[in-house]
């Protein structure tokens, strides 16, 4: 699959006119398929076998809450950038995930060509099938370079996204907890 991409980088940066013998082209094609497999790496990921069993019994059934998770992404309409944070909330049901594992399935998702929208419910579904949690919160804040390098080129503008499961829909005290905690 690599020689593939590869070779639509060679067709594209032909196609701006440039010369790929130039010097500080000639592996660029290969970077660049190196770069966009990393970046789409989450397409052959398993959440099962990122949570690997760090599933942990517990007696509490108090908030817990991962926030400021950083996130990059790739947007499914142009291939551009939207970089942002997370903030991941979940009422545990006899069991808490490893904390490192909430990070890890954000990154699942997001190292896949995405739109914020669908990211964020991933997310939030994931945690809860993962947990079997009583309710999930997924908050994300992220800049899409779409917005800000091309089209309205607004610096500025961030994009937040969330999904309430459970508890977190159904009951506002805890979804107010949750945002009060991550403010």
């Amino acid at each position: 699959m690599k020689k593939e991409i590869e070779k639509a980088y060679r067709n594209i940066v032909e196609g701006l006119g440039e010369d790929l013998n130039r010097p500080g082209l000639v592996d660029t094609p290969a970077r660049a398929a190196k770069a966009m497999e990393f970046l789409t790496k989450g397409y052959n990921e398993n959440i099962d076998e990122i949570v690997n069993g760090a599933l942990f019994p517990t007696t509490s059934n108090e908030m817990v809450i991962v926030k400021n998770i950083e996130l990059y992404s790739l947007c499914e309409h142009h291939l551009l950038p939207f970089i942002g944070k997370c903030h991941v909330a979940y009422l545990p049901n006899s069991k808490v995930i490893g904390l490192s594992k909430v990070a890890r399935i954000v990154d699942v998702f997001a190292r896949r060509l995405q739109i914020q929208e669908h990211l964020t419910q991933q997310i939030a579904e994931s945690i809860k099938d993962v947990t079997g949690s009583l309710g999930v919160g997924v908050i994300i804040e992220s800049q899409h370079m779409c917005m800000m390098m091309r089209g309205v080129e607004k610096q500025n503008s961030v994009m937040t996204t969330s999904c309430m499961l459970g508890a977190f829909r159904e009951k506002q005290s805890t979804r107010s907890e949750f945002l009060a905690l991550i403010n």
